[in-house]
This record gives structure tokens, sequence and C-alpha cells, in this order.
């Protein structure tokens, strides 16, 4: 880490009496790579479209194996905002599986729960930016069980706390998951491991037992060519947008790239919106809601 720079989970604040620098630890340390990583080798435009192309491919390809069964476990890396869930649930929607989407906070008792209720062969436990799972130790041995590949996965709770379904019927202390987990996280495993982060060990175990995709954008030309894949292929068609409405909104976004608030497929929509609330003002308005400093 560059010298400077905090270290991530804690903020820098300013004594008050004498000035000097004091830490204050925040309850838990931040899992989430830097999110622009320029790569050392620049690529063409045809080049990243490419990639991006094989890697969505290859995203629904290994959903509709763990939908299947023959993939136990799935991890979808990559930076907020640019599809992965929409993929992920169009596939899961598309085939019907009995599924469960989790996001946020998850308790290692409330994880233990969900696997035992979509325990069969079929079901599928969907977690969606739930990555505070990843600072509980608990947690993470619960989701290393689940995602083994060792014949039988044989999950145990051997806690004096007897827990209960939605029937308030007891759970047994040991049960066999046979169903699917499918992971959507904007952590980058890869980046954490090679810089031994804390949580380096249980990472790589789940990286071990899984199918791990790195969705392969580290640089802001990689999202802006990723805002533009989607939108060519009508992800405005919805709000009614023209082919020279998405020119301009792909032209601001250009423009402004350097200092949108976000660049992702949320801020199109953004954008689309004031776009159609108010046709002659929107660039104004967009500077001023979508744009930093202005």
């Amino acid at each position: 880490m560059p010298r400077g720079v905090p270290k991530a989970g804690f903020r820098m604040t300013k004594n008050r009496k004498n000035g000097k620098g004091k830490k204050f630890a925040r309850n838990t340390v931040s899992t989430v790579a830097p999110i622009y990583r320029e790569p050392e080798i620049q690529e063409t435009e045809d080049q990243i479209r490419n990639k991006l192309d094989e890697r969505f491919c290859a995203m629904t390809m290994m959903v509709e194996s763990a939908i299947a069964g023959d993939v136990r476990a799935v991890v979808f890396s990559g930076p907020p905002g640019v599809g992965k869930s929409f993929e992920v649930m169009a596939s899961l929607e598309k085939h019907n599986p009995y599924h469960t989407v989790i996001h946020g906070f998850v308790r290692p008792t409330g994880l233990y729960k969900t696997l035992y209720e979509y325990r069969h062969p079929g079901s599928v436990v969907v977690l969606d930016d739930a990555d505070s799972i990843f600072n509980d130790e608990i947690c993470l041995d619960l989701l290393k069980t689940a995602c083994d590949t060792t014949r039988k996965r044989m999950i145990s709770w051997l806690s004096e706390t007897n827990m209960k379904d939605e029937g308030g019927d007891g759970l047994p202390t040991q049960f066999e998951f046979e169903g699917t987990v499918i992971f959507i996280t904007n952590t980058d495993f890869d980046y954490l491991i090679d810089k031994g982060n804390k949580l380096a060990p249980h990472l790589a175990a789940l990286v071990s037992r899984s199918m791990y995709l790195d969705m392969a954008m580290k640089s802001k030309r990689d999202y802006l060519v990723r805002i533009k894949q989607v939108v060519e292929k009508g992800m405005l068609k919805d709000m009614k947008m023209s082919k020279a409405d998405e020119t301009e909104i792909l032209s601001f976004i250009d423009k402004f790239q350097d200092t949108l608030r976000e660049l992702s497929l949320r801020m199109v929509v953004k954008i689309a919106m004031l776009m159609k609330a108010h046709p002659t003002k929107w660039q104004s308005l967009a500077k001023v809601f979508c744009v930093r400093g202005n």
C-alpha cells in the first residue's frame, strides 16, 4: 500500500488539542479492492468487447451448470452496477429452479437455516452483495462445507442453541447439503489473496471449492465499453428511448467519465430518466445530480 494512504477499515481524524492524527477503527475491515486498476497492457475497444462478451457468456453458462447441479458453487466477482445480478437472475427465472436470494447482513444462524431449507438437489442459494458474510468466520466455515467437492457435504451446528424453522419445528444438528451456492460480489478475491489480507486463507478456500469468475473489469475503459454494450443491446428499450437518445446519453457519459458519481448501468438509467422527464434541460440537470463538483 502506498505511504500516506490509510488502511482499509480506518478513518483519520485530527486531535483538537495537538493536531496529531488519530485512528478510529470501524467494526469491519473493507474487503473491496480499488475500483480502478489500469492494466499494464492497453487493450483496444474491440479486444475489451470480446473479453467482456466471453466473460458474461461464461457467466450464463456457469449459472445453467449450477442450476443443473453439475457445479456446486460459483463466485462471480466484479464491480457494482455492470449487470452481474441481472444476468444471474435472468437465468434463474428462465429455468425456474427452487432458489432464494440473500442481500446484505447475514448471521451464521440465518445462513444455517437457509442452507437447510435449500439443501435438496436443484436448489440454489444466491448470496448477492452479502459481503458482510466474509467478515464472519462461522459463516465462512459453513460455506466452505456447502461448497466442498467431497462426495457428501455434511453441514453441522453443534451448539446448545436449538434452532427452529419458520413453522417452529426444530432443525437437525447435522444435514447433507446437495444444493448449489452462487456468490455475486464486488470483492476481488484474487487481489486480496495476493495482498495477504487477513481473510486471504478463507477466500482462497472458497476459490478452491468454487468456479471463480473474475469479470475482468479493472479500468474505466472496461466500464465504458460494458455500458455501451448493454445500451446497444436495448437496455433502454422499455423507456422508449430512440437510438439518437442513446447516442446522446453515451456521449454525455464519455465526456464526464472522470467526474461522474459512478460509472455504471445505474447511472445510465438515472440520466435516461432525466432526459425523459426534462427533454430540453436534462444535460444541465445531469451535471447537477450526476457529476461531482457541479
